[in-house]
């Protein structure tokens, strides 16, 4: 059975952003009525990611794309052949997956932060889960 599982879907309009998906996890624990516990979120691609940062200043998102193109540039001379070697690089160093606490019915998050879809190879239609544990 596939109890507090959801699946969600968006569309990324660049090559490289970072979409605030809180609102779908507010969804998600709703629909769930679980009031404590932990939530999985997953992303299944390969060249995406799911991250943890602030949400204040729009800057932190466009640094972070900037020091990921540093560190993985798109153009370098990368061997796999569809050239989205970038993406992988960037999706495996960022991470699949995040797991939040969830008390009282609210998920716990720091004071700045959000949850983020990172998308390395768009535009793209992307999937990702959500898995929420009661206990």
């Amino acid at each position: 059975m596939n109890k507090n599982i959801y699946k969600f879907q968006l569309s990324t309009k660049e090559k490289q952003a970072f979409v605030n998906i809180d609102s779908y996890l507010e969804d998600a624990l709703e629909q769930s009525g679980v009031k404590d516990g932990m939530m999985v979120v997953y992303c299944p691609h390969t060249t995406s990611a799911i991250t943890i940062n602030e949400n204040a200043d729009p800057d932190v998102k466009t640094d972070l794309k900037l020091g990921l193109n540093e560190t993985f540039p798109n153009k370098a001379e990368y061997i796999h052949m569809e050239g989205n070697s970038d993406g992988h690089m960037k999706s495996s160093v960022v991470g699949a997956s995040e797991t939040l606490i969830i008390s009282d019915g609210e998920l716990i998050f720091g004071t700045w932060q959000s949850v983020y879809f990172c998308e390395f190879d768009g535009p793209r239609r992307r999937t990702f889960h959500v898995k929420i544990i009661e206990g």
